[in-house]
């Protein structure tokens, strides 16, 4: 068994549909047709920002991050995103957004100009709730305390920051362009601006002991972090890993690995929300949380994905990925790569999919109300899962239980149809 990550579990916003009649008809015509679902209310909506340039290309690492050779047009890539956004409204017509992340790649390459220019962009152009989560992706290597102050003033609230290890001969194995020295420093940088922020650590690497994951997750907690992501090192195919794969921890010395993790964040005061995520009371992501209780949420920038719900139907598209390939495309008109309506025969296990990795559950009623169908049409599969052990349900929550969290893919597989 292969540890999985977390996440925490707070109620989504409720909030009245907005009109969408306004739309205009071309769109209206395509997303506001009578459909096969009946949702009675719009899910909270995210908006997800990518920045596609990085240092280096880590050897594990399967995002779209692309290694800058020389320099990159900051300026012609920030008027694709704004291009973007501007053609997406009609989509999201009215709608309010709840939470905004911006990740890579590597987000603060970006010039504290850029970034103010951007954040300027989204408030113009949208409609913010007034305590809006804002996160900003950084990594060590890139932290100057000036130009991090700058991020602050510009509207970033919240940091999640690319820690990965605090032991230098661990980074060099992961090709990370830091040491433990520098992600110390990044830290004092971050608590020196902000209040919330994340630290993401890797476990099962190369070469990695028991003692040295425990050094790790004690150095992280030494912060007080309010957030701490903790993930299993996973060789993704397409990635340098998976071509020339390092020795890393079996799968028992992995599981004892986590064993020791989830102990000593309990012990701390950090409640496991989700399957890698750990945070204190009251500071769980709330971009993870829509994500994982299949809310909305806008995607702009290469490669960005979004998942946007209508009366009817929900649809998903993608953007063109290369970050060239995005401009050009954005320039002509249309930087979406891909566009479709979620199957109504797959909703079921892409709402399960998501919410089951939430450590706590969900509310019965959440099933309806994001996927405009009755609980019904899974029954079958919930039914497998329960008698397998793997699932737990009451009138009021549906939730994995222990065995289920271990065997978090089987469990998902099964609404899948696989049994």
């Amino acid at each position: 068994m292969i540890p999985i990550k977390p996440i925490a579990a707070s109620q989504p916003v409720q909030k009245k549909s907005p009109d969408l009649s306004t739309i205009p008809g071309d769109v209206a015509s395509q997303y506001l047709a009578p459909g096969s679902l009946n949702l009675t209310q719009l899910p909270p909506l995210s908006l997800y920002i990518h920045f596609p340039w990085c240092v280096r290309k880590c050897p594990y690492c399967d995002f779209n991050s692309h290694e800058v050779k020389g320099s990159f047009d900051e300026s012609a890539y920030l008027d694709a995103m704004r291009a973007d956004l501007e053609a997406a409204l009609p989509l999201i017509w009215g709608r309010k957004i709840y939470t905004i992340f911006i990740g890579g790649g590597t987000p603060s390459l970006m010039s504290a100009a850029g970034l103010d220019r951007l954040l300027s962009d989204v408030r113009t152009l949208l409609p913010l709730d007034g305590n809006a989560e804002i996160t900003m992706e950084a990594n060590p290597g890139t932290f100057e305390a000036e130009k991090f102050r700058s991020y602050r003033q510009s509207g970033i609230n919240r940091l999640s920051i690319g820690i990965q290890s605090f032991n230098s001969k661990h980074l060099a194995a992961l090709g990370r362009i830091h040491d433990g020295d520098e992600a110390r420093r990044a830290i004092d940088i971050a608590q020196a601006n902000f209040d919330n922020f994340n630290l993401d650590l890797m476990f099962a690497l190369p070469g990695q002991t028991l003692d040295e994951v425990r050094e790790d997750v004690e150095t992280a907690i030494s912060f007080a972090p309010p957030h701490l992501s903790l993930y299993h090192l996973t060789l993704e195919p397409n990635t340098y890993f998976a071509k020339f794969p390092p020795a890393i921890p079996d799968d028992d010395l992995s599981a004892e690995m986590q064993d020791i993790i989830h102990g000593r964040m309990a012990a701390a005061g950090y409640g496991n929300y989700e399957v890698s995520a750990y945070a204190q009371v009251g500071r769980a992501s709330k971009h993870n949380l829509n994500y994982w209780n299949f809310g909305d949420y806008l995607g702009i920038g290469a490669g960005a994905h979004s998942k946007i719900s209508f009366p009817h139907r929900v649809i998903r598209q993608a953007r063109y990925k290369q970050p060239r390939a995005y401009m050009d495309a954005m320039a002509a008109g249309n930087c979406v790569q891909e566009s479709l309506e979620i199957p109504t025969d797959e909703m079921g296990f892409e709402f399960m999919l998501n919410a089951l990795r939430l450590q706590q559950g969900f509310k019965v009623n959440l099933f309806q109300e994001r996927t405009g169908m009755l609980l019904n049409t899974i029954e079958k599969e919930l039914l497998i899962a329960e008698n397998k052990g793997l699932l737990y349900r009451d009138h009021e929550i549906i939730c994995p239980t222990p065995l289920g969290k271990q065997f978090l893919n089987d469990l998902q597989q099964i609404f899948l149809g696989g049994d």
